[in-house]
């Protein structure tokens, strides 16, 4: 639950990002990356010059106030990794993934348009991207980070219960997963079915299910989360939701957890630790 980002301090390796084809559910669009700093580029200089918002709206004013507006100005993402615009001339038509202000495997997906966290109950419109598929998208970022591949297992996507958010706009925590989740989740995973059951992870119990597919472009976590119960619909800001990859033996998948009490980035590891990262 990060308020703002760290500043240029994965610019090592944004040339390389600034390569990357960016895959997308949301279809055709103006995709943008950081670019590589440089000290002919007065824009990005100005940029980086330039203090970061803090505060509980900073998540928002650093995505439309900079990041967008350097994409759509200068097709350069900066402050943020990348930014993606469902129409070039629409800034709140996408989502943008930024470093979290606290370095390691850490970003944020943050869509481009102002919504709130899960209480609101607009992430069940069903016209919405689904952004837990292109935070999935996005977990490229920390296999650059670590330097070298990273096993889905080992990543997490997260959104954090209502009360325990420090940022006013919505947002998905891509990161890795600490250790201990990790193996409670693989002793757990070939007895996940695909309908809502008690799982125990590192001592904490949440409710969890299967979902048998390589990404998440088919599968709407918000909208299988409201089918835990018949009120969740209407409560869904208590409520944590955690995406966790996981290789079952019959394919690749992910295991959905849930639950009232402990929130999802507690799960998280920004070192990446289980992946050999740096720590």
């Amino acid at each position: 639950m990060n308020s703002t980002i760290r500043g240029f301090l994965l610019t090592g390796f944004a040339a390389a990002a600034a390569l990357a084809v960016i895959p997308s559910a949301l279809g055709r669009g103006s995709h943008g990356t950081k670019a590589p700093s440089s000290s002919s580029d007065s824009s990005s200089d100005s940029s980086a010059e330039t203090p970061l918002p803090t505060g509980p709206d900073a998540l928002r004013q650093i995505v439309q106030d900079r990041c967008v507006l350097n994409w759509q100005q200068h097709q350069d993402s900066s402050p943020c990794e990348r930014v993606f615009l469902a129409d070039p001339k629409a800034g709140g038509s996408g989502y943008a993934v930024l470093a979290d202000r606290k370095g390691g495997a850490h970003y944020l997906l943050v869509p481009t348009q102002t919504m709130n966290g899960t209480d609101g109950g607009e992430l069940l419109d069903p016209d919405l991207p689904n952004y837990f598929a292109e935070a999935w998208h996005s977990r490229d970022l920390i296999t650059q980070f670590v330097g070298h591949e990273v096993p889905r297992s080992a990543i997490g996507l997260a959104v954090n219960t209502a009360h325990t958010r420090t940022q006013n706009q919505f947002h998905i925590h891509i990161d890795c997963l600490r250790r201990d989740v990790v193996e409670s989740l693989r002793a757990s995973a070939e007895r996940m079915t695909d309908t809502w059951s008690p799982i125990d992870i590192a001592g904490s119990t949440y409710q969890g299910m299967r979902i048998a597919t390589e990404g998440l472009d088919g599968s709407n976590p918000f909208e299988l989360l409201a089918g835990l119960k018949p009120d969740v619909r209407h409560h869904m800001g208590d409520y944590t939701l955690v995406a966790a990859g996981m290789q079952f033996k019959s394919g690749p998948g992910f295991i959905l957890l849930t639950a009232t009490g402990p929130t999802g980035e507690l799960l998280m590891d920004s070192s990446c630790s289980v992946a050999g990262g740096g720590g």
